[in-house]
């Protein structure tokens, strides 16, 4: 038996349609989480994607928080030691150094001067 309910959240009203059913048959589903599954899917497959592309290349150096790049101290092609600052990244009004983990070579700089960055945004890829 379906029942259909108006709900009024604000200033807007939603019809919800509900149907009984016993522990033994049916699924909860919305088109909200088939969309946030599909979206959560697609994201995945891209970060997979990326992830096997850049540890071809070299170690990804990733954003460790949200922030705005402040500096970058190296050029693609410089060689860095463990611990040399690769880029400065403002957070909450501090600035953080973003350091090399090893020694090796930068390969590429993904992020310039003023950009924005989230977490987990790839900064720079180091080769050995």
């Amino acid at each position: 038996m379906i029942k259909l309910y108006k709900i009024k959240i604000g200033e807007k009203v939603y019809e919800v349609e509900v149907e009984a059913v016993n522990e033994k048959e049916g699924s909860i589903s919305t088109s909200v989480n088939l969309n946030n599954e599909k979206k959560m899917k697609e994201e995945n497959d891209f970060t997979q994607n990326e992830n096997k592309n850049s540890i071809e290349d070299g170690e990804t150096i990733k954003a460790p928080m949200q922030g705005l790049i402040v500096d970058v101290k190296v050029k693609a092609g410089q060689r860095v030691k463990t611990g040399d600052e690769i880029v400065i990244l403002e957070a909450m009004k501090m600035e953080n150094p973003i350091v090399a983990p090893k020694d090796g070579t930068i390969s590429a700089i993904k992020v310039s001067k003023g950009d924005n960055v989230n977490f987990d945004d790839i900064l720079a890829i180091l080769s050995e």
